[in-house]
């Protein structure tokens, strides 16, 4: 693949749904709800195990739920991906969005300041892999790999889960031309989305798309 991926900056655009909170988004809400009750006597929730795990077992049940997002909370961005804010906490321990990524829109190599987790629920996304070079004060590109329809992640705060997520997919290829939707999980108040998620870090050099 020539095209570069159109990395997209810190401050993309949040998109307040249009839709009122369905009962798919209740009953994910109702779950989170449940593991933070059950991690209560953690300092620190999402640095259990039991968190982590649930957490992804919860994503890939959101993934199954073929009513789980609305049309407007499909809706794309020719300017870059689009953020639609879901359902936030209102304790603000987390905050829950789609993210609709047309073909060449990706996301900037970032690290996070909190956990998040995320699954695909439409297309395929593809995901870069970085370490953290300490010493370098750099971040290198260890692998990328294809994260289909299904795909489920989870990450705890730092530099130790270094990406870049992206619609490969070319333009101007009317077999592949399709957008990507995920979903996310923040551990952030929805207001802070666009400010307390994402840490952007220098990368070493470009990585290659194969």
């Amino acid at each position: 693949m020539s095209q570069a991926l159109l990395s997209t900056p810190l401050s993309t655009p949040l998109a307040p749904s249009s839709a009122g909170r369905s009962a798919s988004i209740a009953r994910l809400c109702d779950a989170l709800d449940a593991i933070f009750d059950a991690c209560a006597a953690f300092p620190e929730p999402s640095n259990s195990t039991f968190f982590a795990r649930s957490m992804r077992i919860v994503l890939a049940e959101a993934a199954a739920d073929p009513a789980l997002l609305s049309p407007a909370q499909r809706e794309s961005s020719t300017d870059n991906y689009r953020r639609h804010l879901l359902a936030a906490d209102p304790r603000g321990r987390y905050a829950i969005a789609s993210l609709v990524w047309l073909p060449q829109q990706a996301s900037p190599v970032h690290a996070h300041h909190t956990w998040c987790g995320y699954t695909v629920l439409d297309g395929t996304l593809s995901e870069t892999v970085f370490e953290w070079d300490d010493a370098r004060h750099c971040a290198s590109a260890a692998r990328t790999q294809a994260r289909k329809q299904g795909a489920v992640s989870f990450v705890r705060g730092g530099r130790g889960g270094i990406h870049r997520l992206g619609n490969r997919a070319m333009a101007d290829d009317p077999a592949t031309a399709t957008p990507a939707v995920s979903l996310h999980i923040y551990g952030v108040a929805g207001a802070q989305i666009a400010t307390h998620v994402n840490d952007i870090v220098r990368v070493a050099e470009a990585p290659a798309l194969v």
